[in-house]
């Protein structure tokens, strides 16, 4: 008897759902962001809403942070740079959901399906379009950390070799982004070009 009440009990228990961890700081949410292996469009835009939710939300105390942060000067390029990478990690998965839906080529055993990848043409440009929308608040971003160059912060390096790249002109979203919308343009040319004696 008391095995079978002790059995329900468990049972009971089990089915309990338990209060989920809140999530309410910009490194919660950027540790929601991760990358798959095989990356599908559902994954991205997962990626992307984590990103946004991140880039909405108020920093935690500094003693939570990703860096080790000693002094008031370091607190704030920890925010410029963290706050620049959250935009790159933006602009990063915008790029991989327009290459999902982007033809490199338009081949002509494709012509059957004209319509269609024109449609995906336009989805892939929209992303394109998505991600160049982030690159002016990166570079701002940027620039803020640079500022206080001097301010080290060893444990997010990559962060600080972002900002550098950007200052340098290493790294130039707006000149990929702008190559990657021209040749969507040739190609959306040669579908638009096509017609029933293509194939």
């Amino acid at each position: 008897m008391k095995r079978t009440a002790v059995l329900c009990l468990l049972l009971v228990l089990v089915g309990i759902a338990l209060p989920g961890y809140p999530v309410y700081f910009k490194e919660q949410f950027y540790r929601l962001y991760h990358i798959h292996y095989i990356q599908y469009p559902d994954d991205t835009i997962e990626n992307i809403y984590w990103l946004e939710q991140a880039r909405n939300a108020d920093f935690c105390n500094p003693l939570y942070a990703m860096a080790k942060i000693p002094d008031e000067k370091h607190w704030e390029r920890y925010r410029y740079l963290f706050n620049m990478h959250i935009e790159l990690k933006l602009i990063e998965q915008h790029l991989y959901l327009g290459a999902k839906f982007d033809k490199q080529v338009a081949y002509f055993f494709n012509a059957p399906w004209k319509r269609q990848n024109l449609k995906s043409l336009e989805t892939a440009e929209t992303a394109y379009r998505a991600a160049l929308a982030y690159w002016t608040t990166a570079r701002e971003w940027a620039t803020k950390a640079n500022t206080l160059r001097w301010t080290l912060l060893s444990d997010v390096q990559y962060w600080v070799d972002e900002a550098y790249r950007i200052q340098t002109g290493e790294l130039d979203y707006d000149r990929i982004i702008g190559r990657q919308l021209e040749r969507l343009a040739q190609v959306r040319a040669a579908f638009e070009a096509m017609d029933e004696n293509s194939y």
